[in-house]
C-alpha cells in the first residue's frame, strides 16, 4: 500500500466544509491520556461503530492516579477504581474488544520511544482500520499527559505502520486507514452521532469518582446541568455541518 488512502476505502461526503461519516471499520482504537478521555472525546462515535459491529479498543495510557480533588485518597485504590470504571464505560458503549491500561504515572505521561514502542505494539496488535486520539497540536492545552498521549498516538501510527521500527515485536506492521483526532482546533470531519448522545452519557456516567473533579458535579441537579452540556457540545458540532448531533475530528487519512 501507498501513503496514499487504500482507493477501495469510499470516500467520506463532503457536507458544510466537513467530510462525514467514514464507512463502520472493522476495528478501531482510541487512545486516551486518561479513564474518561475517550468517553469524553470519541464515545458516542465509538457506541455507533459498535453498534454496527465494529470491534472497539481502548487503550489508556496514564494510571489516573492523580484524579481527584481529595489528598487523602489511596492512590492504589484509585487506580483500580478507574480501571473498573473504564471497563464499565467500555461496556457502556458496546465496546468488545481490548481495554488496555498502560500504567504511566498520572501527570509524568512522557512521549519517549519507548511509550511510542508500547502504543505501536497495540496499533499491530488490534489492528484497526481507525486510530482515535487526542489532537497534539492544540493550540495552549495546558496538560501534558493529554499533550503527549497526543503525540504517541500520532507517532505510533508511523512507527506501527514501518516494518523497520521495533523489528523486535511479536507481530507484524499494521497501516491504519485512518487517524481522527478530537479537540482539535481545526476540525474538518463529523461523525453523525444522533441517536447515540444517551449511550455516550451512560459511559460518562461510569466514571463515578470523576462527578466532583473532571465534571463538577456531586449531586442530581449538578449532573443534570453536565448532561445539558454533554447535550449542548454534540448538538453544536452537530449544527456546524447539517446534523443532529455530531462529534468533530481532524481527519487524516494520507497514513
Amino acid at each position: 500500500m501507498t501513503e496514499a488512502q487504500n482507493p477501495l476505502t469510499p470516500a467520506p461526503v463532503t457536507m458544510h466544509g466537513f467530510t462525514t461519516n467514514l464507512a463502520t471499520p472493522a476495528r478501531a482504537l482510541a487512545i486516551g491520556a486518561h479513564p474518561d478521555d475517550v468517553d469524553f472525546g470519541c464515545g458516542a462515535t465509538l457506541a455507533k461503530w459498535a453498534a454496527a459491529g465494529c470491534e472497539v479498543s481502548i487503550l489508556v495510557c496514564t494510571d489516573g492516579s492523580k484524579g481527584t480533588w481529595n489528598p487523602e485518597a489511596d492512590e492504589a485504590d484509585l487506580i483500580a477504581t478507574r480501571q473498573r470504571e473504564q471497563r464499565n464505560a467500555a461496556a457502556a458503549l458496546g465496546a468488545i474488544g481490548e481495554v488496555g491500561f498502560l500504567g504511566w504515572p498520572d501527570g509524568e505521561l512522557a512521549s519517549g520511544m519507548e511509550q511510542r514502542a508500547q502504543v505501536a505494539l497495540w496499533i499491530r496488535t488490534t489492528r484497526p482500520d481507525v486510530v482515535l486520539g487526542h489532537d497534539p497540536w492544540k493550540r495552549y492545552r495546558l496538560h501534558p499527559d493529554h499533550r503527549n498521549a497526543g503525540w504517541l498516538t500520532t507517532d505510533g501510527v508511523v512507527a506501527a505502520r514501518d516494518p523497520k521500527f521495533f523489528p523486535d515485536q511479536p507481530v507484524a506492521h499494521h497501516r491504519p486507514d485512518h487517524l481522527l483526532l478530537w479537540e482539535a482546533d481545526g476540525p474538518d470531519h463529523a461523525e453523525d452521532v444522533t441517536g447515540f448522545l444517551e449511550v455516550k452519557y451512560r459511559a460518562l456516567l461510569a466514571h463515578t469518582s470523576q462527578f466532583e473533579s473532571t465534571m463538577g458535579a456531586d449531586d442530581d441537579p449538578e449532573l443534570a446541568r453536565f448532561r445539558h452540556r454533554v447535550e449542548a457540545k454534540l448538538a453544536t458540532a452537530g449544527a456546524a455541518c447539517g446534523m443532529t448531533n455530531a462529534e468533530v475530528f481532524k481527519l487524516i487519512d494520507d497514513l
